[in-house]
This record gives C-alpha cells, structure tokens and sequence, in this order.
C-alpha cells in the first residue's frame, strides 16, 4: 500500500543558496520521481540563476506573492502572484526578484531530477564558501542542463 506525503507548513527540507531558499515538498520519494516540488523564496532585488536550459525535464513556477521577471532568451516576463510559468525542456529561461519584497513560488521538477541539484549546489557553497558561476555551471551539469548563451 501507498503512503501519503504531507508536509506541514514548517515541513521540509530547507536549502540556504545565499539570497534564495528552496523548501523540497516532495523529493521523488513519494512520486516515483516522476515529481519533484519545491518552493523558492528570493529576496529583494536579487538575480536567479544564469539563464540556462534543462535537457531532461520540464520545470513549472507559480507565483504565491511577489512579482517575479522571467527571463526567457531575449524577452522579460512579468510574473505577479498567481502566474504559472511552464518550462518544457531546451527553452533558456531564468527568473529575478525586482520587487521590494520576498518573491515565493512553488517551483516543480517533472520527473524530479532538479532536487538533487539544489543540494549540490549548497554542498558546492559549503565546500567553496561561495557560490561562483563556473561552480554553478559545473553542478548544472550534472543534471543535463546547461548555461544559455545563444538564443534562437
């Protein structure tokens, strides 16, 4: 039989990336990994990652509050709360916090590859005392995605 994941309000895993932290919701464990979930909180007028492209996975973002910019090859997007962005595999994209408060979004993974990611990329800050953006494409890496720097 089948057991039931639920995660309370102050559940979680929670991963310190410096302005950003993601709270994992579900690692896979329940899933199958077919689904990884998690939600990042971004600070004030701070970057995401590098724009990037993921090979094996699709990611979706839901604005809770705030107001994200997405950045997707040459266009901005803005993404106040309540705004579903939908990444499918091979699309550059990234995201920023303009605003002057905490953007929150429930951030998922299909199949759930990218949790892994996020603890690499803590582990990785940990080691190095920062988080640098070779560092950061290195760990991107192992997880068959790659920085976007050509845009057609």
């Amino acid at each position: 039989m089948n057991s039931v994941a639920i995660v309370p309000p102050d559940g979680g895993e929670v991963i310190e990336l410096g302005p950003a932290s993601v709270r994992i919701l579900e690692d896979g464990g329940t899933t199958a990994h077919r689904l990884g979930i998690g939600e990042i909180t971004l600070a004030p007028h701070s970057a995401g990652p590098p724009q990037h492209r993921h090979a094996e996975h699709d990611e979706g973002f839901y604005v809770v509050s705030g107001t994200a910019r997405f950045t997707v090859g040459h266009e901005d997007h803005e993404a106040p709360p309540g705004t579903l962005v939908m990444v499918p595999p091979g699309v550059p994209h990234t995201f920023a916090n303009p605003g002057d408060e905490p953007l929150v979004m429930v951030n998922t993974f299909t199949p759930d590859l990218y949790v892994r990611y996020f603890r690499d990329l803590r582990d990785t800050a940990t080691r190095d005392g920062e988080l640098t953006g070779p560092a950061t494409a290195r760990v991107m890496a192992r997880y068959a995605t790659t920085p976007a720097t050509e845009y057609d």
